[in-house]
């Protein structure tokens, strides 16, 4: 019995000293062969725009240092995003479904290659702790798109999205990130 109960426990710290990466600390090897291109995130609401509405951050500045308000109805994408959003959703559960936020990563690869892209988020309710998100793509090259989704119950149960991150991982190495300003 003390012969199981010391072989148990050398297996235990062997697998410590190996230093076998946890899920959430991957080592970083940033490599420029990877890129994200830009981050487009957008809020489905369950209250709709307005006609005639000012635009969240509505100030155009024109040459001489005046700014006019724009308002809803002359930004024609913040509609469009709305009805593209909610295309085929015809009852009120599933429209329900639908509302939270959408994160969309353009990244680009130079080099064929085997990709998983992370996507890691805290949310309002639970304060620091972090939920993840993962799609993987084979012998990817070229611009890429990713979306990810915190809609539904997981939206309205847990709260919005505070902080977020986006990882590209080639075999278990982080090799671009893009992070929100209040990702720590």
């Amino acid at each position: 019995m003390r012969l199981t109960c010391a072989f148990a426990l050398l297996l235990g710290l062997s697998s410590l000293v190996r230093g076998e990466p946890e899920r959430g600390n991957l080592p970083v090897a940033l490599n420029s062969d990877f890129e994200f291109r830009k981050a487009k995130i957008y809020t489905l609401d369950q209250t709709p725009y307005i006609r005639g509405q000012k635009t969240p951050a509505s100030t155009d500045t024109s040459k001489k240092g005046l700014s006019r308000s724009r308002t809803v109805d002359q930004e024609q994408s913040l509609n469009f995003e709305r009805s593209y959003r909610l295309q085929g959703a015809v009852t009120g559960l599933d429209q329900r479904q639908r509302f939270g936020q959408y994160f969309d990563f353009f990244w680009r690869v130079k080099r064929p290659s085997d990709l998983t892209v992370r996507f890691e988020y805290k949310q309002a309710k639970l304060k620091a702790f972090v939920q993840a998100k993962e799609q993987t793509y084979q012998n990817v090259n070229g611009t890429n798109r990713s979306e990810f989704r915190v809609v539904g119950d997981e939206y309205f149960d847990d709260g919005q999205v505070l902080a977020w991150r986006c990882l590209l991982i080639e075999h278990g190495r982080i090799v671009a990130e893009k992070r929100s300003y209040l990702w720590d």
